[in-house]
């Protein structure tokens, strides 16, 4: 069986074709600036150079079917006809309190995701524009929404309802949602898998660290608790995003400053975080790199790991204790500094970190001595084969 995962986003489009017989990814592939100039497409095949298509792509329906022509091409394809693929998994970003697990596209299902535009307005849209494509090119081969909200459906009531009037709740669904949930779920089952222990016996804190960062509590196999709230700007300091501030500040802002709810919230999601910290970068690695000569990048950093640190001991507390911590997603998998700067001080919990297993990047590695009471572990995220995982479970239960 082979699967194809798509990813949209507002002007690009990320995607994967997967063999599910040996779980190996085939191609992999992103294509940018949709809908814009400088249109293109580039794919990578294991062995093979990369494949490079600089066309005018108006929109999403134009960027799939030349990816679908890249995959069938005869020099740089990796199958010789659509027919060889069995089914299309989608990223879905938010699907509010109805989906607790993936599932199969049909009119609900896009109801639904039209439902939660208003709670996810950056992404659900590209991500029904991406789906609607694949169904017009593809209308015979079955299609799963795969969304980041599911794996977080276990929270209790206590996490996810806010102190707000609880008609807010009932009436306009403002509650927790918690995100990255495909990611989380796929790191907190490799990390049973490593330990040697069922997942519904061990508690995880799961760190996916990068532009977007969240952090989860899993016991018991479920999540319990996410930083990421009703949106993903709650939570910690990120890129660009502000993460967990006072929620004065934001109509201290509008009287102060004469600025717009647009405006506010352009602040808060795109020019907050270490970016708006350091002044420097939202990227983690330009900040690591300037650090020691510039005193607000390293202020942006050290805000950073304490937020992540704190976190981590609040959900020690919420869990009864723990038993795993996870760091994965590009900056958790990839910045030893930032590992280490977040386990320093956690030896009361039982990590005891060693530095010299730490120096590892992008690869699974355990970064404990033998003596740690708590497993810490580096585990590259594969969101992509979660997906198709769920994508082939749905399918073969049509048969």
């Amino acid at each position: 069986m082979k699967i194809l995962v798509i990813n949209c986003g507002s002007s690009s489009l990320k995607y994967q074709l997967i063999d599910m017989n040996r779980e190996y990814s085939l191609a992999q592939g992103l294509v940018e600036r949709i809908g814009m100039e400088g249109s293109i497409l580039t794919q990578k095949v294991e062995g093979k150079e990369k494949y490079i298509i600089k066309e005018v792509m108006n929109n999403h329906k134009q960027a799939i079917k030349l990816v679908l022509e890249a995959l069938i091409d005869k020099t740089n394809g990796v199958i010789s006809d659509m027919s060889e693929i069995t089914a299309v998994g989608h990223r879905v970003v938010h699907g509010g309190e109805k989906y607790s697990k993936s599932a199969l596209i049909d009119e609900n299902v896009m109801e639904a995701i039209q439902h939660c535009v208003k709670l996810a307005p950056l992404h659900n849209p590209p991500n029904i524009t991406g789906i609607n494509a694949c169904k017009e090119l593809m209308p015979n081969i079955p299609m799963v929404a795969v969304f980041d909200t599911a794996f977080h459906q276990t929270m209790p009531k206590i996490a996810y309802i806010y102190p707000l009037p609880y008609e807010l709740y009932t009436k306009y669904d403002i509650r927790k949602y918690g995100f990255h949930g495909t990611s989380h779920k796929y790191v907190s089952a490799i990390a049973a898998e490593k330990m040697g222990k069922d997942i519904k016996d061990i508690k995880i804190i799961s760190c996916h660290l990068g532009n977007g960062s969240s952090i989860t509590a899993i016991k018991n196999g479920k999540s319990i608790e996410n930083s990421m709230g009703f949106t993903p700007l709650e939570g910690i300091a990120m890129g660009t995003r502000a993460g967990s501030i006072d929620p004065a500040i934001i109509t201290f802002l509008q009287s102060e400053l004469k600025l717009s709810i647009e405006e506010v919230n352009d602040l808060i999601n795109k020019k907050s975080g270490v970016l708006g910290i350091s002044g420097v970068s939202s990227d983690f690695r330009d900040l690591e790199a300037v650090a020691n000569e510039n005193e607000r990048a390293k202020l942006a950093l050290d805000i950073f790991y304490y937020k992540v640190k704190k976190f981590i001991g609040s959900y020690v507390a919420a869990m009864g204790g723990v038993d795993c911590i996870i760091f994965t997603a590009g900056l958790g998998e990839n910045s030893p500094l930032t590992r280490e700067a977040i386990c320093q001080g956690l030896e009361y919990l039982g990590v005891n970190f060693d530095k010299q297993k730490n120096k590892v990047r992008g690869k699974f590695a355990e970064i404990n001595t033998s003596d740690s009471k708590v497993k810490v572990y580096v585990i590259p995220t594969n969101e992509e084969l979660m997906i198709a995982r769920d994508t082939e479970i749905i399918v073969k239960s049509l048969k």
